[in-house]
């Protein structure tokens, strides 16, 4: 029996075969071609047969992992169709008269090289995409593809590490777990196994991929983060028990629909959901979420080649309010910025992008981006239980011009005679120290707060959420970030503010005593959490 440590992502346990992830190798020459114009029309076809098969994988991420994370593959879509890179192969190809293989490998060496010497941690990151859709477009060239599981057994998946687009393609019912010998807790691949319920580990080390065999029975443990080969019969006992427990704990919260999130002493605490599309409302009912928590409207910019017009935007946002039958859908202004790029809101590149023009300040030095976007929320009120939510504040004045700004397009749509609800609740992420510290001041300008956890922790903490070398030092139950969240609390019912939290830390079911003995009055998590949530509110006794 010989043990591995690496870093457990998904609270699962996995029991069985293994199966090492092959990767055909593609020997790519240099070679001269006689007809340049046949070369060009060659990466032309295999270019359109690598978006196709992006467009599948998209489509399957949508339904097996929801809108958020299938969007990686929408930005693989659009970086094949980049000027730039296109530009840098069929020069190549039609100038110097190179096979398009060779252009396309030498086009990934290169602009993979350019964002890997990048500052910014969210572009290093992007060489990776570079990569594999480079790797895509060289196996249609080739007509080689990755083997794919040819058995009727499910496997533990062990690789050196995994692209997205190779985490989603696999057949999901035949995957038991992903052990990788790198990769960051906050990877595509690793985000991706969490919304996938599959169990995964990362950073095991690459010594363990040439001491590992195809067809070893092992156990991969999520929460330990421990992979182990050829376990003895003591610990197959052991396992074999836990996975029973999980599988009765699975058939227990489903009969937690329609039950109450209610506390042992009577507390009631509302359960919501997180979602990026009027696709995942679906998923969110299915699970019996109380309400929408989150709505992500900037899915809505990042989907679109052009700002979505107000006619587009309130559609999608009347589609959700419709669809949650008068339940609470809370609708977050588009968070543009950092992370989450548009090309066409022309912004300049920025040495700290998440310290940058993202967010509210976007709206606020952009009013008229920002009001297309009012106008379609207010019409859209009408439809079911609005409240609308505005991220990344720091101050009161910002607070100001934002009613200023929603007054100003109310009285538009009142001089225009369009109905909206009076009744639209507004309020504002605590995602930053200072609207913490400050939350006395900022709780009686607004109806309510929703604290997002995951940028919270990175300002506070100093630590980039993207960059995978400070993963040690991001100690999520940070004592500085618990008591901001106190604070906030305390500051919000002192003033008659409600709270909530729509970060990560919403879901860590470790946590949510002492979050409810804040005061926190909210928990939004993404649909799959929810009867999980659910299930350890209804265990906890406030007054004892």
């Amino acid at each position: 029996m010989t043990k591995y440590i690496g870093k457990g992502i998904y609270d699962a346990v996995a029991l069985g075969k293994i199966s090492l992830f092959k990767r055909k190798k593609v020997k790519i020459e240099s070679v001269k071609v006689a007809d340049k114009e046949a070369e060009l029309n060659r990466f032309e076809k295999a270019k359109q047969s690598a978006l196709a098969q992006l467009e599948e994988i998209y489509n399957k991420a949508l339904e097996e992992a929801g809108e958020d994370n299938a969007q990686i593959f929408e930005i693989h879509m659009m970086m094949i169709e980049d000027e730039d890179y296109n530009d840098a192969i069929t020069d190549m190809i039609g100038l110097q008269g190179f096979n398009a293989e060779y252009a396309v490998s030498s086009a990934s060496d290169s602009f993979s090289e350019m964002f890997s010497s990048m500052d910014d941690d969210y572009m290093q990151a992007r060489a990776a995409d570079v990569r594999d859709i480079s790797n895509r477009i060289i196996s249609c060239l080739t007509d080689s593809k990755t083997e794919q599981l040819s058995t009727e057994d499910k496997l533990i998946i062990c690789a050196d590490d995994l692209a997205p687009s190779e985490t989603v393609s696999l057949d999901k019912n035949k995957v038991l777990a992903f052990v990788t010998a790198y990769g960051s807790s906050n990877s595509h691949t690793a985000i991706l196994a969490r919304s996938m319920n599959i169990p995964a580990i990362i950073g095991v080390g690459k010594e363990f991929l040439d001491e590992i065999s195809d067809g070893q029975l092992a156990v991969a443990d999520g929460f330990s983060g421990e992979l182990i080969i050829e376990p003895d019969s003591e610990t197959v006992t052991l396992y074999e028990k836990k996975l029973k427990d999980e599988n009765e704990k699975k058939v227990q919260l489903e009969n937690l629909k329609g039950k109450e999130n209610i506390t042992l002493d009577g507390t009631r605490v509302d359960i919501f959901a997180n979602i990026g599309s009027v696709k995942n409302v679906d998923e969110a009912l299915e699970n019996d979420a109380g309400g929408i928590g989150l709505f992500r409207s900037e899915f809505l910019y990042l989907e679109s080649s052009d700002f979505p017009t107000e006619e587009e935007q309130f559609k999608a946002y009347k589609s959700v309010l419709e669809k949650m039958s008068g339940k609470k859908v809370i609708i977050r202004t588009m968070d543009i910025g950092a992370d989450k790029q548009a090309d066409y809101f022309n912004l300049d590149k920025e040495d700290n992008p998440a310290l940058g023009l993202r967010a509210i300040r976007i709206c606020l030095t952009r009013p008229e981006i920002f009001k297309t976007q009012l106008r379609a929320l207010y019409r859209a009120s009408i439809h079911g239980n609005l409240g609308i939510m505005f991220p990344m504040i720091t101050s009161v004045s910002e607070i100001e011009e934002i009613k200023e700004i929603c007054k100003q397009v109310k009285c538009e749509l009142d001089e225009e005679n369009i109905e909206y609800s009076e009744k639209v609740e507004l309020g504002i992420m605590i995602e930053t120290p200072a609207a913490a510290i400050i939350s006395d001041r900022l709780a009686p300008q607004v109806d309510f707060f929703s604290v997002g956890t995951n940028d919270l922790i990175q300002y506070t903490l100093a630590c980039d959420r993207q960059n995978s070398h400070v993963d040690r030092f991001c100690d999520t139950h940070h004592e500085a970030i618990l008591r901001l969240i106190e604070i906030s609390a305390e500051n919000a019912h002192e003033n008659g503010t409600w709270i909530g939290i729509c970060g990560e830390l919403a879901a860590d079911t470790t946590l949510t005593e002492r979050l409810l003995r804040m005061g926190i009055d909210e928990l939004s998590v993404s649909p799959s959490f929810v009867l999980k949530v659910r299930d350890k509110v209804r265990q906890i006794d406030l007054e004892s």
